[in-house]
């Protein structure tokens, strides 16, 4: 993949088991927050799966939509937009009723400082949406974050791994959580709480600053030694695919790539690719903010794209000049101050 319009169809290509997981589920899809990193890729993917499938549904997608050349792109893709500041009740309260919510609302990059903003999107927000689609069913973008640090040799929290957030972010992410929570017990509203880390494409992502710093000759900081992975395109897929298992109460599940996946190696991997050296700093912790993904796996099979898939093409997308994203994981970030 060379260009922003091969990745993009790349992202956006359905499996036979999306289409048939959005065959079994009725009515239609309502994005919410459908304008961040992840959000345009999913509802395009979702479109793509409808059109092929020749189902009878419809993809929303929900955003302030600052950038309107964005809106036309999803438009154009078969999804209808609409304008919504989601903390304003009355343009929330006058979204359309729909029967699939995939809540991608939130606040992580910016935290510092503006605190209170985060606490809004992450922990109030949710309680409005939750009573506005109490008889849906709804999909909720969480984040691994919310996990505590464990020694690398562990592999892994799974989904019974009590929280342990460091930081408001992370704090304010379980907040979002356990706001659902409450909302999915009271009115039996069927959900799933979808942990994420960390998602990535050629223009944003671990690999993504990795591949950069190599390029530029930056050494890279080992003390987070460790990370989890996985292909937007898969992470958007099992999100869409979650919809067929939202229950009451809610559903727990992490969603991330199935390695360990040492940043050393990973840079290193990189490095002969683009013909470089990977310079380090510093030494690897005992410990890591790592998830294991065994029941996604179980659930819905291995992501289709492989951790060497992802090294081949990022090294090629940074040597070719291709377009990037200011938009940083923060993956070295050990005390949640985001």
């Amino acid at each position: 993949m060379k260009t922003v319009a091969e990745l993009e169809a790349k992202l956006a290509e359905p499996s036979e088991a999306l289409i048939e997981d959005l065959r079994s589920v009725e009515g239609d899809i309502i994005v919410l927050g459908v304008g961040g990193k992840m959000g345009p890729s999913l509802a395009r993917l979702a479109a793509n799966a409808i059109r092929q499938g020749g189902l009878n549904k419809r993809v929303i997608g929900v955003s302030r939509f600052s950038n309107e050349e964005a809106r036309k792109e999803l438009e154009d893709a078969g999804v209808e937009t609409i304008s919504c500041d989601l903390l304003n009740d009355e343009q929330l309260n006058a979204l359309p009723d729909v029967p699939n919510v995939i809540y991608m609302a939130g606040n992580k990059f910016g935290t510092t400082g503006k605190e209170y903003f985060t606490w809004a999107m992450n922990a109030y927000l949710p309680g409005r949406v939750a009573e506005k689609y109490k008889n849906s069913r709804i999909v909720v973008f969480s984040s691994g974050n919310i996990y505590p640090f464990l020694p690398v040799s562990h592999g892994g929290v799974s989904e019974s791994t009590p929280p342990e957030p460091v930081g408001e972010y992370a704090q304010s992410t379980l907040g979002r959580e356990r706001v659902f929570e409450y909302f999915a017990r009271k009115n039996e509203t069927p959900m799933l709480m979808y942990r994420l880390n960390y998602a990535i494409d050629m223009r944003y992502g671990v690999l993504l600053e990795l591949a950069r710093a190599v390029d530029e000759g930056r050494p890279i900081d080992l003390t987070m030694g460790h990370a989890n992975v996985i292909w937007q395109g898969d992470a958007n897929e099992i999100a869409l695919r979650c919809l067929t298992k939202c229950s009451t109460p809610p559903e727990v599940l992490n969603v991330t790539g199935s390695e360990t996946m040492s940043i050393r190696w990973a840079a290193t991997e990189l490095a002969q690719r683009m013909g470089k050296e990977a310079l380090f700093t510093g030494t690897e912790a005992d410990t890591a903010l790592l998830s294991k993904s065994s029941k996604a796996n179980q659930m819905f099979g291995y992501p289709r794209v492989s951790l060497l898939q992802m090294i081949d093409w990022v090294a090629e997308w940074v040597q070719n000049g291709g377009e990037t994203w200011n938009k940083p994981t923060h993956f070295q970030e050990r005390k949640g101050k985001f």
